[in-house]
């Protein structure tokens, strides 16, 4: 068993299943049918005929060069807790928030012009957002507009939104923000909290966001921001790849 699902495990965030490597890459290239060619050794190739990606570079490292620097098995290495619960994460858990720049790139773009190229906009309750179309995005985005929009009390929380493409950084760190490749959406600002503006008590971790709006994200390949340590309520990113490992885990956010 590993150590992050051992915290998972003692904080009620994820069943004993937890998938092997094998499986979770499996997933993940489940997911990016149209990039991912193939797994090979320790690597993904992908369709563009760009260099492999390694999977494992073999370095230990802590939660924050994971942050700083993950690889693709970091990216892969906490189990996401789906459902219905919102509950304050353990400290430094946050499924997701470890990233594989290298990958996104490859997977959306290595430059603003070139994410640019595949946005398109959605109709996000009569605001007009750009985000990406590869892999899904704004189709799923699409559909998550759909099923929310069936709950007319609702809107308040969604609209409007506090951006969606934007290269940037993430705040406080050098590596970018998953809403530089358009495959994020921060919904209205209002009802936010941030892990920056609570401080560095645990105990400042607060979510006022109806939790009805979280399972409709995550039903399409979303993850959520409220989910991390380092929280950030207003945040959805399109991690299907995160969602399919979760389901297969049996993660469930309500279970002690």
């Amino acid at each position: 068993m590993t150590g992050a699902l051992l915290l998972a495990l003692l904080i009620g965030k994820a069943s004993a299943t937890e998938p092997l490597l094998s499986e979770k890459l499996r997933l993940l290239a489940a997911r990016y049918p149209d990039a991912i060619e193939r797994i090979e050794n320790n690597a993904l190739v992908l369709r563009d005929g760009g260099p492999p990606i390694i999977i494992d570079d073999g370095r230990a490292k802590s939660h924050a060069e994971k942050l700083a620097a993950g690889d693709v098995e970091d990216s892969l290495s906490q189990i996401y807790p789906l459902g219905a619960c919102a509950t304050p994460p353990a400290v430094d858990f946050d499924p997701g928030r470890i990233r594989s720049e290298a990958l996104l790139k490859r997977l959306y773009g290595g430059s603003a012009a070139a994410v640019r190229r595949d946005l398109v906009s959605v109709d996000w309750f009569g605001e007009w957002l750009q985000v990406t179309r590869k892999h899904g995005m704004a189709a799923a985005l699409k559909a998550v507009a759909a099923d929310l929009s069936r709950q007319a009390e609702l809107k308040r929380y969604l609209s409007p939104s506090a951006g969606t493409f934007n290269w940037r950084p993430i705040a406080g760190a050098a590596t970018l923000s998953v809403h530089s490749f358009g495959a994020a959406i921060d919904i209205n600002t209002r009802f936010a909290d941030y892990w920056r503006w609570a401080g560095k008590a645990r105990g400042g971790y607060r979510n006022r966001y109806p939790l009805d709006i979280v399972q409709a994200f995550e039903k399409h390949g979303f993850i959520w921001g409220g989910r991390w340590y380092h929280f950030d309520t207003m945040h959805f990113e399109y991690r299907p790849e995160i969602i399919a490992i979760a389901r297969a885990a049996g993660a469930d956010s309500c279970r002690r």
